[in-house]
Order: structure tokens, then C-alpha cells, then sequence
């Protein structure tokens, strides 16, 4: 199959082309980098990398016609600045408007769009159902929400699209969030807070065992939650990470969640369970220390990678 990734280099995006590879899939890498490393999509057999903007209209129209892909993975998102409304709106946005409409003209079989979970801004309910309404209050909530509206409408009448929502998904060259926070401060003796707020956690082999349910050309299309449907809090990460590197029970500071954060966020993915057949397998204790025997062993990086440059995985 060939596949076309956008913001490949990313985690979500290098985790996918680590899995799909070796299933002799071929993938066509976009990104610009202004967030994934270069270092952790090398140009191997099967895996071709074009460094761009996908707000660049004919860059991304010329790379479809050329690759040709059967299955498109939309993974590009820009979210570095909240202040830079502009930046959001060129790649979440235009962005995501020449990835749907490229994959139109080029008859993509599939596309495939991640969401961001802050969509629903502050929930009405607990979990959270993928029909709940949209009310995001951030650039990056409301532009990742256009796009995805863009995308979905891309689909009409003959593009198969499907958009996820996406809990927090733990795995290989996750380096932001309180999992890798925690461990680099704990680890060089500093002092840590936790924010009083509740988020969704997700390992990544649950996510790549969902993603090949995904990319079937029969496989259901719409808007889905991936999570595990469980909220824990950030102090519940503290204590574990706590308790794996030996460091006994530790007294830390609680704040209230920021005035831009969502208290709790919890996905309901019932209907995706109905829908694929899929549910999350590995537990919350489990999930984390996977994540912290990755960092054991590579540190806290988003660099490293397994592809090796000049040949195959």
C-alpha cells in the first residue's frame, strides 16, 4: 500500500512509519519540521521524506501526483505558540484544506485526519462521546477543529474519510507532557507541581493495533474517539513515576488547571469498539511504565530512532 503521512516526524507520525514499514507498505513523509526532528525519518528503502509546508498549495499537490498514495494519514499540525493565530491558521487550517483536496483530485482511497481532543472544549459530559458538540477556546482547538471540518467535507460524496480524536498516546520520542517531565526533574533531584486536572492516557501499541484497523479500504468512516476511556490525574503519573525510579511517597505542590486548560478530559470510545472491534488493552500503571523503561534506555528524546539510514529498518 502506498501511504502519504503528513507531519511524519512527529511521535504519532515516526511511531506509525517504524510499524508500517516492515509490512512492505511504502510512505511518503511531508513535514516541515518545525516540531518533528529530521533525524527520525532518514531516507531508507520504502520511506521518502519531502521537507515542506503543507500550506504550500503546489508543493503538496506536486508530491500526491507524483506518489500517487492509496491511503493518506494526516498528521500535521502546527501548535507551538498559542499567541500565533496566523501560523495555526496556515497549517491546521489551509493546511489541512490542500491535504483534502489533493487526496480528492488524486482519488486517495482513504484519508485519514488526527483531532485533537480539545475540540469539545470543557465538556458537558464525562467520557466524552464523539457526538458531543465542538467548542474549543484555543488557536490550536479552533483551527485543528476547521480543518477537521474541511476534511470531513472532503468525503462528499466519494472520499472515504475518517477523523480521530485522540486521547494522550505514550510511546517512543514523547517528550512533551508530565510523563517525561516528571522523570527528567525527578531523576536530576528537582522539585515538580502537578496541575489538579485529569487527562486520557494511551499506549502506543493500542494506537498502531486501531491504525490497522484504519486503513482498510473497508474499515468505517466518520469521526471516532481513540482513548481508553479512563481519566487519571497528573498526581496518579507523580506517584508512579515516584514509586518506578525508587524514590518513595513524595509531598508535591497542586494547582489549579490554567485558565486555557480543560480539567478533565476523557474519551468515550464505545462506538469505536461497536464500529472496529477495537478497545484499549493496556493498562494505565502499564502504559506508564513502558514509557518510563523507553526513557531508561533512549532518555527523554525525540530524536532517536530505529530506521537506520541507507537501508532497512
Amino acid at each position: 500500500m502506498r501511504i502519504l503521512i503528513t507531519g511524519a516526524a512527529g511521535c504519532l507520525g515516526s511511531n506509525l512509519i517504524e510499524h508500517w514499514l516492515p509490512q512492505s507498505h511504502e510512505i511518503f513523509v511531508i513535514d516541515n519540521f518545525a516540531t518533528g526532528k529530521r533525524a527520525v525519518v532518514p531516507e531508507v528503502l520504502g520511506l521518502t521524506v519531502r521537507e515542506g509546508t503543507i500550506a504550500d498549495t503546489t508543493m503538496v499537490d506536486e508530491c500526491f501526483a507524483d506518489f500517487k498514495p492509496e491511503v493518506v494519514v494526516h498528521s500535521a499540525a502546527a501548535y507551538k505558540d498559542p499567541d500565533d493565530w496566523w501560523e495555526d491558521s496556515r497549517t491546521n487550517v489551509i493546511g489541512s484544506i490542500n491535504v483534502a483536496k489533493a487526496a480528492k483530485t488524486n482519488e486517495v482511497k482513504r484519508l485519514i485526519n488526527f483531532q485533537t481532543a480539545l475540540c469539545y472544549g470543557r465538556p458537558r459530559q464525562l467520557p466524552i462521546p464523539a457526538d458531543h458538540p465542538t467548542a474549543p477556546f484555543t488557536s490550536y482547538g479552533i483551527t485543528k477543529t476547521a480543518g477537521e471540518q474541511f476534511i470531513l467535507l472532503s468525503g462528499v460524496p466519494t472520499l472515504s474519510t475518517l477523523s480521530l480524536r485522540i486521547a494522550n498516546v505514550t510511546g517512543p520520542r514523547l517528550a512533551i507532557g508530565p510523563i517525561p517531565t516528571f522523570y527528567k526533574r525527578l531523576k536530576a533531584g528537582q522539585n515538580c507541581f502537578c496541575s489538579d486536572t485529569y487527562r486520557d492516557f494511551l499506549d502506543i501499541s493500542d494506537f498502531l493495533s486501531f491504525m490497522d484497523l484504519a486503513i482498510k479500504d473497508e474499515a468505517p468512516t466518520g469521526v471516532f474517539n481513540i482513548a481508553s476511556g479512563e481519566a487519571h490525574s497528573i498526581k496518579e503519573i507523580f506517584d508512579l513515576i515516584t514509586d518506578y525510579l525508587g524514590l518513595g511517597v513524595k509531598e508535591v505542590p497542586i494547582i489549579p488547571p490554567a485558565t486555557d486548560d480543560v480539567p478533565v478530559v476523557s474519551l468515550d470510545a464505545s462506538e469505536t469498539t461497536k464500529a472496529f472491534g477495537w478497545k484499549a488493552r493496556v493498562s494505565f500503571a502499564e502504559t506508564i511504565v513502558r514509557q518510563l523503561a523507553w526513557y531508561d534506555k533512549y532518555g527523554v528524546s525525540d530524536v532517536f530512532s530505529h530506521l537506520q539510514e541507507g537501508g532497512d529498518k
